[in-house]
Parts: structure tokens; sequence; C-alpha cells
């Protein structure tokens, strides 16, 4: 049944035309300290696994970025947050056909704003199932899509076989660090700015034609090693 399951979810998401996905384990996550808010307990005590779903941004929206988001990279974020909850919706139908617990985490949703945070962190879930590195701008890093990914999770409690975190870093690349108009990006992944990055985002949020939490510049800067990144 697991394999059969698995099967299932791969076609699906084939179908839908998902870049990337894999599977969390929870359990180290829920004995982890420093994961707090973003894995949230009651969350944690139900389900067991979390299928983490990924779609890659266009290298073409994201060229237009200079050192603020654009009204076209707004649209595209927000078609790329609906694409997803589309995916993680059926998915948890899937799942939840199957006989399974089944719950999909929106794209992106805030539910609380000292701190920022949504029901989950994407960005957790997706470096527990083994799809990228924790990077230096504070988002995922994939090896061959760097964080020009956006992404979703669908929590359940189906038996399915987990993905292992990578052991890559990001190396000698520090492409994100200059560019962060925050200043908020440093040589060490843990000594992000995360007050100055938020108050940047506070500031964007307001221009005309955006009004929301964005950025878009180290995304922008951080290309992988796929089609259009760095050889």
């Amino acid at each position: 049944m697991p394999g059969r399951l698995h099967d299932s979810l791969k076609a699906r998401l084939e179908i839908h035309g998902a870049s990337v996905w894999g599977v969390a384990d929870l359990d180290p996550l829920r004995r982890a300290k420093e994961t707090g808010d973003a894995l949230p307990e009651h969350l944690c005590r139900k389900y067991d696994r979390a299928v983490v779903m990924g779609v890659r941004l266009q290298d073409d929206v994201l060229e237009q970025i200079d050192d603020r988001p654009t009204p076209l990279y707004f649209h595209h974020y927000r078609q790329a947050n609906f694409f997803l909850d589309r995916v993680a919706f059926d998915i948890a139908r899937l799942l939840q056909d199957a006989g399974h617990s089944a719950l999909a985490i929106p794209a992106t949703q805030i539910i609380s704003r000292e701190p920022m945070r949504g029901y989950a962190c994407h960005r957790l879930l997706g470096w527990a199932a083994g799809l990228g590195w924790w990077g230096r701008n504070n988002l995922l890093v994939h090896p061959a899509y760097g964080s020009r990914v956006r992404y979703v999770s669908v929590l359940t409690n189906a038996p399915l076989e987990a993905g292992r975190p990578l052991t890559d870093t990001c190396g000698e690349c520090v492409e994100c660090v200059s560019v962060c108009p925050a200043g908020a990006i440093h040589t060490s992944a843990k000594d992000f700015d995360v007050a100055a990055c938020k108050a940047k985002l506070d500031e964007f949020a307001r221009m005309r034609f955006v009004g929301q939490h964005i950025c878009g510049v180290c995304v922008k800067a951080c290309r992988g090693k796929g089609p259009g990144g760095r050889p």
C-alpha cells in the first residue's frame, strides 16, 4: 500500500506540473527545540508526515527585479501561491480518499505579525524532506533551482517513506549577501537579521501596486545549478 500510494502521489503531481516534491518525517522536528513555532505542537501531535511540493518561479519575471519587488513579481507570486494551494487541496483529497488524515497548509497565510509566521514553515518541512538546504538568505535552497521555488505542504498520517535532509551548503557562493536591500544576509546563515528583513518587507508592502510583504531580490540572486543557473 505505501508504495502504491507513493506512485499515486507521483502521478498526480506530474499531472499538476509540480517542479519538485518530497516527504518529511515530522518526528525529528517534533523533538527539535529550535523549530519552535515554525511547526506548532498541536499539528505535530496528529500527523507523522508532510508531503511538500514546490513550483519553480519564472526566471524572466525574477530578472525584472532590481532592488525591490515589481508589480509583475507581485502578480507572479500570487499566481504561484494560488497554483500551489490548488495542488495541495487535491493531494489532501487524494490522501483522504485513501483513508488517511490530511491537512493542506496554505502556501502563504499570515496568522501572526509579531513574530510574522504562518500555520507551518514550508521551508523547514522542505528541508526535512530533503528538497534543499537552509541558505544564507534564510530560504530553502534547492540544488537545481536555488531559492527560485515556492512551496506548499500537506500534513498527513499516511505511511509514506520520508526523505532525509541534505548535507549540502551554499559553499563559497555569496551572491545574495551584497544585493540584500535590508543588509540582513551575512556569510553565516545563523547571522541572518530577521528584524532588518521584516522592516524592509514592511516598507515594500507600502509600495503602490505591491501591497504585500514580498521582496524577491535574494530569490533572484539564488539561481541554483539548473537551467539558467550557475554552471
